[in-house]
């Protein structure tokens, strides 16, 4: 019986990797990428857009 207990941690840690990578895998791309790509663009402006705001005058 030891080795049920022994095998029980490595098969559960095993099993909840697997659901991770393939959530992780499933939520790629399809309508999904389209609102990620538009969110990273979006922060990509604001970080543009406040940088430039904090540049001195005569610098630009």
């Amino acid at each position: 019986m030891d080795y049920v207990s022994a095998l029980v941690p490595p098969v559960v840690m095993a099993v909840l990797f697997i659901g991770v990578i393939r959530v992780i895998v499933k939520t790629q791309g399809g309508s999904n990428k389209t609102k990620e790509d538009a969110a990273v663009d979006a922060a990509l402006q604001r970080a543009e857009t406040a940088r430039q705001a904090s540049r001195p005058a005569h610098e630009a």
